[in-house]
């Protein structure tokens, strides 16, 4: 089992398949564009830029869970992401990452990871995934976590 398997919408509706990306290590990332974290679109940006000839794919999902922080709809979320904070990295169409209605994909990821003893639940917006070059989750990262602070780690993935 990997992310493979899934497919997920860009804001436009058009579908991405995630096999897409085989042999290219993945920073998978819930975001949100109203957030005390928001910053730290500008990091997720810099790791992109970084890394993207070396195979990194960056891959945003907004979510509107989490005190609806969220609230731009699908059409107007890359626009705002690349006036406000220069994101050129690919973000999806808006999705629940927890509850019955989560996105298959995140179902899997916090199925392969659990972040907490009592929950395996999203707590956050900007909470992060790492995925190796086989589709398989390797590293769950808190959304307080900036993404400098985990750069070695894709610097690992990428060897």
């Amino acid at each position: 089992m990997s992310i493979y398997k899934f497919q997920v919408k860009k804001p436009s509706g058009d579908v991405i398949q995630l096999d897409q990306f085989k042999g290219k290590p993945l920073l998978i990332v819930n975001t949100a564009t109203k957030c005390g974290l928001t910053p730290q679109f500008d990091g997720l940006e810099k790791l992109h830029q970084t890394y993207k000839d070396q195979g990194l794919v960056v891959l945003g999902f907004p979510c509107n869970q989490f005190l609806g922080q969220e609230p731009l709809k699908n059409d107007e979320l890359e626009e705002s992401c690349r006036i406000n904070h220069g994101v050129t990295f690919q973000l999806t169409e808006k999705i629940n990452v927890n509850g019955s209605n989560a996105h298959p994909l995140y179902k899997y990821l916090k199925k392969e990871i659990k972040s907490g003893l009592f929950s395996n639940k999203i707590k956050w917006n900007f909470e992060k995934f790492l995925i190796n070059k086989e589709g398989k989750p390797v590293k769950r990262i808190s959304p307080r976590t900036k993404p400098a602070d985990f750069e070695k780690d894709i610097k690992e993935l990428l060897k």
